[in-house]
């Protein structure tokens, strides 16, 4: 008896796989982790354009890896696996959407199956070549660049170091890590002739909830240490806070105790901004409420029944409490520093006045 799969019952079977999906598919094994398991992935652009759907941002992003190790339950880039599944989302092509023996459309895939991109330094040497250096270029912001796999493959260190021998550019780090620290030689170099700013994630600093929201990233005590360490360098960095959790982390008393914490370590800016779900966080995320914060269950059900954003008097609400945190210990103002730009012959000019979630929004959206 013929079985689903077989190309004789669905002609699509047959058709060719392309792109991105044909890449991941011929990607050869490169190691293996706890419960991981890494592929290296030959790819043809290592800078990638982003355009917001909210018209925000006309920035481009660097992401040196696809999938993610740490697993935090909230990730809206778990959809990013999807686009290397090798047909559409049905019964007929599930055996296509396999990669490794993992199917590329479960969420589990994104921290189960990580792609290492090959060839990204001299990809990104040339690319750099043909955009214009105003425009932001952020660095992680669908995979973390300093997850623990960056340990021994480098990727991200051998990015920076082309941006290290540039000048002009304006660049922007998303991590959860303090593997960053590793690179703050590279980092120092880099902002002497570009715009840096570094944006280090920390959700809460309760250690306990972190390991539950985000079970494979670094604690939060050591992602503060990395701020002050960053700081202490000279390098623009500061916390970012998101994504805010209803009814877990967007009180006021929460926000006022990681701006607190945030200016004890001198960060640049603190920033913060709602959660969000995207179809493919909510099994994930749902299931951490359902888990840990059942009486929440009903709350969740009714702010995300119709739409994946936060309401829009409910964001407006934590933004005047964020900023009022970062008033109360005046960390609001420094952000701008951010933004300081240089002359072409190295000296500084004043920084724009505009605020820290401008340049998240930029950067993020």
């Amino acid at each position: 008896m013929a079985k689903i799969g077989d190309p004789s019952l669905f002609p699509i079977l047959n058709q060719p796989v392309v792109g991105i999906a044909r890449m991941a598919a011929e990607a050869e094994h490169a190691e293996d982790g706890h419960l991981v398991e890494f592929k290296a992935l030959e790819v043809r652009s290592i800078l990638n354009k982003s355009v917001s759907k909210r018209r925000l941002s006309m920035a481009y992003s660097i992401n040196p890896y696809r999938g993610c190790e740490f697993g935090c339950k909230y990730c809206y880039a778990r959809y990013t696996h999807e686009f290397m599944a090798p047909g559409p989302s049905t019964e007929a092509t599930e055996a296509r959407d396999a990669v490794g023996g993992i199917d590329m459309r479960n969420p589990l895939a994104f921290e189960r199956l990580i792609f290492l991109k090959q060839n990204a330094a001299w990809l990104l040497e040339q690319e750099l070549k043909k955009i214009d250096p105003v425009n932001e270029i952020a660095l992680g912001t669908a995979t973390d660049p300093y997850q623990p796999i960056e340990r021994r493959t480098r990727i991200t260190r051998s990015l920076l170091e082309v941006f290290s021998r540039k000048s002009g550019y304006r660049l922007g780090i998303v991590t959860k890590s303090r593997l960053i620290e590793r690179d703050i030689d590279l980092l120092v170099e880099i902002a002497k002739r570009n715009t840096l700013v570094v944006h280090v994630t920390i959700t809460t600093p309760d250690a306990t909830l972190a390991r539950l929201l985000e079970p494979r990233a670094p604690r939060p005590d050591l992602r503060f240490q990395a701020v002050r360490r960053l700081r202490a360098a000279g390098i623009v960095a500061g916390v970012f806070g998101s994504p805010l959790l209803p009814g877990i982390t967007d009180t006021e008393e929460a926000l006022d105790g990681m701006a607190r914490r945030a200016a004890a370590v001198g960060a640049s800016f603190f920033a913060a901004h709602p959660l969000f779900l995207k179809p493919c966080s909510r099994p994930t995320y749902l299931g951490f409420i359902r888990e840990h914060f059942p009486a929440l269950e009903a709350d969740y059900a009714k702010r995300f029944a119709t739409a994946d954003f936060a309401g829009r008097s409910y964001s407006e609400r934590l933004k005047k409490m964020v900023d009022e945190a970062c008033r109360r210990y005046g960390i609001g103002k420094r952000s701008s520093d951010a933004l300081l730009t240089r002359n072409e012959d190295g000296g500084r000019r004043p920084p724009q006045r505009i605020g820290v979630h401008a340049v998240q929004q930029r950067l993020f959206a």
